[in-house]
């Protein structure tokens, strides 16, 4: 049994910071790795980054990189993005995924479960 919820999306300005959460359940938190995705509105879903199980190894699209970092605290079963100098392009709904099932971290078919998500809006 997996839960997924994303919180702390809302509107940012245009090289602002901003951070989300996912709050997970179950043992797929720790046992397999994480990342998030997003998705605007008539774009495809794509990759923004992800973290393993023990935060060691971090993989990010090279739009966000250098920008948004990924962490997680497993004691608490949380996920973090952070994101800083955000731009308007980053505007989408964000989701957390878990329970990855290859080393393949973005491809979103590898991951078992997903989160309902959060919108972002970054205003220039």
């Amino acid at each position: 049994q997996v839960q997924l919820v994303e919180s702390g999306g809302g509107l940012a300005q245009a090289g602002g910071p901003l951070r989300l959460s996912c709050a997970a359940s179950g043992r797929t938190f720790v046992s397999a790795g994480m990342g998030w995705f997003r998705q605007a509105p008539g774009k495809e879903r794509e990759f923004v980054g992800a973290i393993s199980w023990d935060g060691s190894n971090t993989d990010y699209a090279d739009s966000v990189k250098g920008r948004f970092t990924i962490s997680k605290d497993n004691a608490k079963n949380t996920m973090f993005l952070q994101m800083k100098s955000l731009k308007t392009e980053d505007t989408a709904v964000y989701y957390c995924v878990a329970g990855r099932t290859s080393a393949r971290v973005r491809d979103f078919a590898e991951y078992r479960y997903w989160g309902q998500g959060t919108q972002v809006t970054v205003s220039s």
